[in-house]
Protein backbone atom coordinates (compact mmCIF):
# COMPACT_ATOMS: atom_id res chain seq x y z
CA UNK A 1 0.00 0.00 0.00
CA UNK A 2 1.38 3.43 -0.97
CA UNK A 3 -0.67 6.59 0.13
CA UNK A 4 0.12 10.15 -1.23
CA UNK A 5 -0.12 13.85 0.35
CA UNK A 6 -2.35 12.03 2.95
CA UNK A 7 -3.64 14.98 5.75
CA UNK A 8 -2.29 14.60 9.14
CA UNK A 9 -0.52 15.70 12.44
CA UNK A 10 2.63 13.96 14.22
CA UNK A 11 0.79 13.53 18.09
CA UNK A 12 4.12 11.13 19.35
CA UNK A 13 7.62 10.90 18.53
CA UNK A 14 10.34 8.69 19.71
CA UNK A 15 13.91 7.95 18.88
CA UNK A 16 13.92 4.67 16.95
CA UNK A 17 17.18 2.64 16.32
CA UNK A 18 20.60 4.74 15.35
CA UNK A 19 18.92 7.72 13.77
CA UNK A 20 15.40 7.54 12.92
CA UNK A 21 12.38 8.12 14.58
CA UNK A 22 8.73 7.03 15.62
CA UNK A 23 5.93 8.53 14.99
CA UNK A 24 2.33 7.82 15.92
CA UNK A 25 0.78 9.87 13.27
CA UNK A 26 -3.29 11.01 12.83
CA UNK A 27 -4.22 10.59 9.75
CA UNK A 28 -7.75 12.15 8.20
CA UNK A 29 -8.40 9.13 6.20
CA UNK A 30 -6.43 5.84 8.20
CA UNK A 31 -7.24 7.24 11.37
CA UNK A 32 -3.84 6.41 13.99
CA UNK A 33 -1.14 5.11 12.57
CA UNK A 34 2.67 4.44 13.25
CA UNK A 35 5.45 5.09 10.82
CA UNK A 36 9.77 4.84 10.61
CA UNK A 37 10.70 8.56 9.70
CA UNK A 38 14.39 6.72 8.57
CA UNK A 39 17.32 9.32 8.93
CA UNK A 40 14.69 11.93 10.80
CA UNK A 41 17.67 12.41 13.65
CA UNK A 42 20.44 12.47 11.31
CA UNK A 43 22.03 16.34 11.81
CA UNK A 44 21.63 16.87 8.27
CA UNK A 45 17.73 15.93 8.18
CA UNK A 46 17.04 18.06 10.89
CA UNK A 47 16.32 21.24 9.23
CA UNK A 48 14.83 19.99 6.09
CA UNK A 49 11.71 18.32 6.21
CA UNK A 50 12.40 16.06 9.15
CA UNK A 51 12.14 19.67 10.96
CA UNK A 52 8.36 19.41 9.65
CA UNK A 53 7.44 16.45 12.06
CA UNK A 54 6.90 18.44 15.31
CA UNK A 55 3.58 18.28 17.39
CA UNK A 56 0.45 20.90 16.02
CA UNK A 57 2.02 21.47 12.60
CA UNK A 58 -0.57 20.38 9.64
CA UNK A 59 1.24 17.65 7.18
CA UNK A 60 0.72 15.90 3.79
CA UNK A 61 2.28 12.95 4.41
CA UNK A 62 3.24 10.05 2.05
CA UNK A 63 4.09 6.84 3.50
CA UNK A 64 4.02 2.96 2.26
CA UNK A 65 4.14 -0.44 3.40
CA UNK A 66 1.08 -3.27 4.62
CA UNK A 67 2.34 -4.07 8.23
CA UNK A 68 1.50 -2.24 11.34
CA UNK A 69 4.37 -0.30 10.83
CA UNK A 70 4.84 1.91 7.52
CA UNK A 71 7.74 4.28 6.33
CA UNK A 72 7.12 7.47 5.89
CA UNK A 73 8.29 8.32 2.27
CA UNK A 74 7.72 11.58 2.15
CA UNK A 75 6.60 15.10 3.87
CA UNK A 76 5.38 18.51 2.60
CA UNK A 77 4.08 21.11 4.97
CA UNK A 78 -0.08 21.76 4.62
CA UNK A 79 0.08 24.62 6.71
CA UNK A 80 2.29 27.10 9.43
CA UNK A 81 2.32 25.17 12.68
CA UNK A 82 0.05 26.14 14.97
CA UNK A 83 1.62 28.19 17.81
CA UNK A 84 0.50 27.05 21.78
CA UNK A 85 1.81 28.65 24.60
CA UNK A 86 1.16 28.24 28.23
CA UNK A 87 -1.88 26.90 29.22
CA UNK A 88 -3.13 26.74 25.35
CA UNK A 89 0.23 24.33 24.67
CA UNK A 90 -0.32 22.09 27.27
CA UNK A 91 -4.38 21.50 26.73
CA UNK A 92 -2.59 20.41 22.78
CA UNK A 93 -0.86 18.19 24.50
CA UNK A 94 -3.95 16.60 26.16
CA UNK A 95 -5.38 16.73 23.12
CA UNK A 96 -2.58 14.81 21.67
CA UNK A 97 -2.48 12.23 24.44
CA UNK A 98 -5.81 11.71 24.49
CA UNK A 99 -5.64 10.19 21.36
CA UNK A 100 -2.36 8.38 21.37
CA UNK A 101 -4.32 6.50 24.65
CA UNK A 102 -8.13 5.84 23.02
CA UNK A 103 -7.94 5.70 19.22
CA UNK A 104 -7.14 1.64 18.04
CA UNK A 105 -4.39 2.14 15.27
CA UNK A 106 -6.04 1.72 11.30
CA UNK A 107 -9.18 2.98 12.65
CA UNK A 108 -10.60 6.06 10.23
CA UNK A 109 -12.20 9.15 12.54
CA UNK A 110 -12.50 11.48 9.41
CA UNK A 111 -14.61 13.55 11.83
CA UNK A 112 -12.85 13.34 14.91
CA UNK A 113 -9.74 14.45 12.69
CA UNK A 114 -11.77 17.44 11.78
CA UNK A 115 -12.09 18.30 15.31
CA UNK A 116 -9.12 17.96 16.28
CA UNK A 117 -7.90 20.16 13.53
CA UNK A 118 -10.27 22.84 14.66
CA UNK A 119 -9.44 22.34 18.41
CA UNK A 120 -6.11 23.33 17.69
CA UNK A 121 -7.17 26.50 15.49
CA UNK A 122 -9.32 27.36 18.72
CA UNK A 123 -6.59 27.19 21.30
CA UNK A 124 -4.38 29.40 19.00
CA UNK A 125 -7.38 31.57 18.85
CA UNK A 126 -8.92 33.46 21.63
CA UNK A 127 -12.12 30.98 22.56
CA UNK A 128 -11.89 29.68 25.64
CA UNK A 129 -9.72 26.68 26.77
CA UNK A 130 -12.21 24.80 28.37
CA UNK A 131 -15.17 25.33 26.01
CA UNK A 132 -12.14 24.29 23.03
CA UNK A 133 -11.49 20.87 25.64
CA UNK A 134 -15.36 19.99 26.38
CA UNK A 135 -15.95 20.16 22.80
CA UNK A 136 -13.50 18.23 21.54
CA UNK A 137 -14.23 15.76 24.34
CA UNK A 138 -17.53 14.98 23.70
CA UNK A 139 -17.07 14.55 19.94
CA UNK A 140 -14.14 11.67 21.30
CA UNK A 141 -16.60 9.85 23.33
CA UNK A 142 -18.98 9.94 20.09
CA UNK A 143 -16.51 8.75 17.65
CA UNK A 144 -15.47 6.21 20.13
CA UNK A 145 -18.66 5.04 20.36
CA UNK A 146 -19.77 6.10 23.96
CA UNK A 147 -21.26 9.02 23.42
CA UNK A 148 -24.31 10.20 25.72
CA UNK A 149 -26.66 12.68 25.51
CA UNK A 150 -26.21 15.31 28.83
CA UNK A 151 -29.86 16.45 27.72
CA UNK A 152 -31.42 13.49 27.94
CA UNK A 153 -32.22 11.28 31.20
CA UNK A 154 -30.58 7.46 30.07
CA UNK A 155 -32.71 5.37 31.64
CA UNK A 156 -36.36 7.09 30.66
CA UNK A 157 -35.20 8.58 27.73
CA UNK A 158 -37.17 11.91 29.22
CA UNK A 159 -35.32 15.14 29.13
CA UNK A 160 -33.10 16.17 32.08
CA UNK A 161 -35.02 18.88 34.59
CA UNK A 162 -33.34 21.48 36.05
CA UNK A 163 -34.07 21.15 39.54
CA UNK A 164 -33.22 17.78 39.66
CA UNK A 165 -29.92 15.82 39.82
CA UNK A 166 -27.73 13.06 37.86
CA UNK A 167 -25.08 11.19 37.87
CA UNK A 168 -23.44 9.23 35.67
CA UNK A 169 -23.58 5.68 34.77
CA UNK A 170 -20.80 4.08 32.51
CA UNK A 171 -23.03 1.79 31.08
CA UNK A 172 -25.82 4.60 29.91
CA UNK A 173 -25.23 7.82 30.37
CA UNK A 174 -26.57 10.43 32.88
CA UNK A 175 -29.62 8.57 35.43
CA UNK A 176 -31.66 10.12 38.04
CA UNK A 177 -29.76 10.83 41.22
CA UNK A 178 -32.56 11.12 44.07
CA UNK A 179 -31.50 12.61 47.32
CA UNK A 180 -31.72 9.27 48.83
CA UNK A 181 -29.22 7.38 46.46
CA UNK A 182 -26.88 10.21 45.13
CA UNK A 183 -23.67 7.89 44.77
CA UNK A 184 -20.37 9.31 43.57
CA UNK A 185 -20.27 12.88 41.89
CA UNK A 186 -23.65 14.07 41.06
CA UNK A 187 -24.83 17.27 38.54
CA UNK A 188 -27.53 19.36 38.58
CA UNK A 189 -30.03 19.66 35.56
CA UNK A 190 -29.31 22.83 35.32
CA UNK A 191 -25.85 22.34 34.07
CA UNK A 192 -26.59 19.26 32.53
CA UNK A 193 -29.11 21.75 30.10
CA UNK A 194 -26.50 24.53 29.96
CA UNK A 195 -23.76 21.42 28.30
CA UNK A 196 -26.64 20.18 25.84
CA UNK A 197 -26.83 23.62 24.72
CA UNK A 198 -23.21 24.13 23.97
CA UNK A 199 -22.49 26.50 26.53
CA UNK A 200 -19.14 25.05 27.27
CA UNK A 201 -17.30 27.81 28.85
CA UNK A 202 -20.27 29.39 30.98
CA UNK A 203 -21.05 29.42 34.92
CA UNK A 204 -21.92 25.64 33.93
CA UNK A 205 -18.11 24.69 33.11
CA UNK A 206 -16.54 23.09 36.10
CA UNK A 207 -19.72 20.42 36.40
CA UNK A 208 -18.84 19.91 32.67
CA UNK A 209 -15.22 19.14 33.49
CA UNK A 210 -15.83 16.95 36.45
CA UNK A 211 -18.61 15.09 34.21
CA UNK A 212 -16.62 14.61 30.68
CA UNK A 213 -13.44 13.75 32.80
CA UNK A 214 -15.84 10.81 35.01
CA UNK A 215 -16.88 9.57 31.31
CA UNK A 216 -13.20 9.40 30.05
CA UNK A 217 -11.83 7.98 33.21
CA UNK A 218 -13.69 4.83 32.40
CA UNK A 219 -11.81 4.01 29.04
CA UNK A 220 -8.15 5.32 30.29
CA UNK A 221 -7.60 2.90 32.82
CA UNK A 222 -5.89 3.72 36.36
CA UNK A 223 -3.06 5.13 34.68
CA UNK A 224 -2.82 8.90 34.97
CA UNK A 225 -2.63 10.95 31.95
CA UNK A 226 0.74 12.96 32.40
CA UNK A 227 -0.41 15.71 30.21
CA UNK A 228 -2.52 17.31 33.08
CA UNK A 229 0.71 16.97 35.21
CA UNK A 230 1.86 20.05 33.23
CA UNK A 231 -1.23 22.64 34.58
CA UNK A 232 -0.01 21.60 38.01
CA UNK A 233 3.51 21.66 37.97
CA UNK A 234 4.53 24.61 35.51
CA UNK A 235 3.49 27.81 35.27
CA UNK A 236 1.74 28.58 32.06
CA UNK A 237 4.05 31.45 30.94
CA UNK A 238 7.25 29.74 31.49
CA UNK A 239 5.73 26.62 28.92
CA UNK A 240 8.25 26.35 26.15
CA UNK A 241 7.93 22.37 25.18
CA UNK A 242 6.68 20.61 21.66
CA UNK A 243 5.98 17.14 22.38
CA UNK A 244 4.02 14.84 23.97
CA UNK A 245 5.32 12.94 26.90
CA UNK A 246 2.69 10.06 27.17
CA UNK A 247 3.94 6.29 28.08
CA UNK A 248 4.19 3.53 26.14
Amino acid sequence: MRVTLQPAYVIHSRPYRDSSALLDVFTAEYGRISLVARGARRPQRRSGSAAMLQPFTPLLLSFSGHAQLKSLVATESARAMISLRGERLFSGLYLNELLVRLLHRNDAHPTLFAAYDEALQALAGATAVDAVLRRFELTLLDELGYGFDPGVEAASGEVIQAANWYRYDPGIGLVAAPEDNRIGAVFSGADLLALAAGELGGPARLAAKRLLREALAVHLGAEPLRSRELFRTAPASEANVHSPPPKD
